[in-house]
């Protein structure tokens, strides 16, 4: 195959250099519009304004406010600029797609009192609430805590997620790997990386019940 002429490598490579350069100057006169029209109208609508009154606000025109939220054309930065100003608002609002509607699923779960599924362990009187549903995004349950010293705990609990512990009756000493053991009452809380090992032991005259929500 004969060697390309000199020339013509040199001509592409001048090409070449003026694409890029036009792409360059194209990526900083022009915001990448992801869904911005879909945004200044939602912005516009959410303050109750017009086009007429969007314009006077911002200094452009309506038929360019127009053009934009209907992906017409791509505004420059100085544009953007005007639009963020004229709506008071900070300009990355503008480049958050807009929220969508969250589908309701309908999922409930009734566990009346006495009815959860029971989960006893040596140290835990677990009862397992809401056992109908699937795929739960956390697993709540009623626990009757039936130690009586950190002793009776041959290691450290500790599982994925993060938890909510609320007591319901009686006191409890929670011991966490990181922290000094502290006493709760009932009505009192914690919420703790479940990771970190943990435990529970009951210190009122009869055991506590608590409730454990993980996630």
């Amino acid at each position: 195959m004969p060697e390309e002429p000199h020339f013509l490598i040199e001509e592409k490579q001048r090409e070449e250099k003026i694409r890029v350069t036009r792409a360059e100057v194209n990526a900083e006169s022009y915001v990448e519009p992801l869904e911005l029209g879909k945004r200044v109208r939602e912005i516009r609508l959410s303050q109750s304004l017009t086009l007429e009154e969007a314009s006077k606000l911002t200094g452009l025109a309506r038929s360019t406010l127009s053009k934009i939220e209907n992906d017409q054309i791509s505004p420059t930065f100085s544009v953007v600029t005007k639009l963020a100003k004229g709506l008071g608002i900070d300009m990355p609002q503008l480049f958050t797609r807009p929220k969508e509607a969250v589908a309701a699923t309908g999922r409930r779960d009734i566990t009346r009192l006495g009815e959860g599924k029971p989960h006893p362990t040596p140290t835990y009187e677990h009862e397992l609430l809401s056992t109908q549903l699937t795929n739960k995004k956390m697993i709540p349950y009623r626990t009757v805590v039936r130690a009586r010293s950190f002793d009776e705990y041959p290691e450290w609990v500790r599982h994925e997620g993060e938890e909510l512990l609320y007591v319901l009756s009686g006191s409890v000493l929670l011991y966490t790997e990181f922290y000094e053991p502290i006493e709760l009452m009932a009505g009192d809380s914690a919420y703790y990386d479940c990771a970190m090992g943990h435990s529970l032991v009951s210190t009122s005259a009869d055991d506590a019940v608590v409730l454990w929500v993980t996630a």
